[in-house]
């Protein structure tokens, strides 16, 4: 039997009906969810998609925890999960600094405020039953806080060599249970130009090989030599060679890319790691958005 991933879906102004439409035809086609990113309003779009939906599991990939107050998340959470018949997963996570900063938002401690989130989520008052809470993960602190206080945990651009080292401070009874998630969102890029696949991804993760936490998580998983050259790109101000610090083992073991069958293989594998829920983050070295869809949807055609 055919082991289907989730996959990522985001609601650009100007596609937004589209997008809906197209989450009908994920469900059609047997993938195991849907999970949207932060990219737009992505608790509208899982809203959206409750409702033109009757099966098909999904949830936010994440929310940021300080972008609205927890009485409002607690409101529209509480919506979702009802109306959806109990398929709805809240992921929430602290994002990252620049964000943030971007919305005059100031961050504090990431292990702290989550927990605090988490408490004050569930304490709000006359919103119904809340939806299962997924965490943003990336190490093993926040694995354990997800298992401690809430129903699952999702990676974002995780290394595939060093999942079994991430997991293992889980109990067995989580890694066990389907009910606790465990996902992780993989850039994917579909082509059999493997070099054009290859250079989409790796400009998708530029930007996150730009953030320390996740500099500090990649070296954890081996990537010093890489990571220790981006860090001096940085320094010297040289933001164009960050792209080629980048090394093929790093990109082969953070995404997917080329062949149909070479991808097929990678999501295979993403499974034997431990992750239950791989969720492809598409992108096309042809086209746009929908194209990128569209040929991750003939993966399985």
């Amino acid at each position: 039997m055919t082991r289907m991933p989730a996959i990522s879906l985001a609601a650009v102004p100007g596609r937004r009906r589209k997008i809906i439409d197209l989450a009908k035809e994920v469900e059609k086609r047997g993938f195991s969810g849907i999970y949207c990113p932060s990219l737009g309003d992505n608790l509208a779009l899982c809203e959206a998609i409750a409702l033109a939906t009757s099966e098909i599991e999904f949830g936010t990939s994440i929310t940021p925890i300080y972008t609205r107050n927890v009485a409002d998340f607690a409101g529209t959470a509480g919506f979702i999960h009802e109306v959806s018949g109990g398929r709805f997963r809240f992921g929430v996570g602290v994002s990252h600094e620049p964000a943030m900063k971007r919305l005059g938002i100031t961050q504090g401690k990431p292990l702290a405020d989550m927990r605090q989130f988490v408490a004050d989520l569930k304490a709000v008052p006359r919103v119904g039953d809340q939806p299962p809470i997924v965490l943003a993960t990336l190490r093993q602190k926040m694995i354990k806080l997800a298992e401690e206080v809430g129903d699952g945990m999702v990676f974002a651009n995780g290394a595939r060599s060093h999942m079994a080292t991430s997991l293992s401070v889980l109990q067995p009874e989580s890694r066990s249970d389907g009910d606790f998630f465990i996902g992780n969102m993989i850039p994917t890029c579909v082509s059999d130009d493997e070099e054009a696949a290859k250079a989409v991804n790796r400009r998708t993760l530029t930007s996150y090989a730009l953030l320390p936490n996740y500099r500090n998580y990649w070296k954890e998983a081996g990537y010093e030599e890489e990571m220790n050259a981006v860090e001096e790109a940085v320094a010297a101000k040289d933001f164009d060679r960050v792209p080629e610090c980048l090394s093929d083992r790093w990109l082969a073991d953070t995404t997917l890319f080329g062949s149909a069958a070479k991808v097929r293989e990678g999501v295979e594998a993403w499974f034997d790691a431990g992750i239950k829920t791989p969720i492809i983050v598409p992108s096309s070295a042809h086209g746009n958005q929908l194209d990128a869809i569209a040929e991750c949807f003939a993966l399985w055609d």
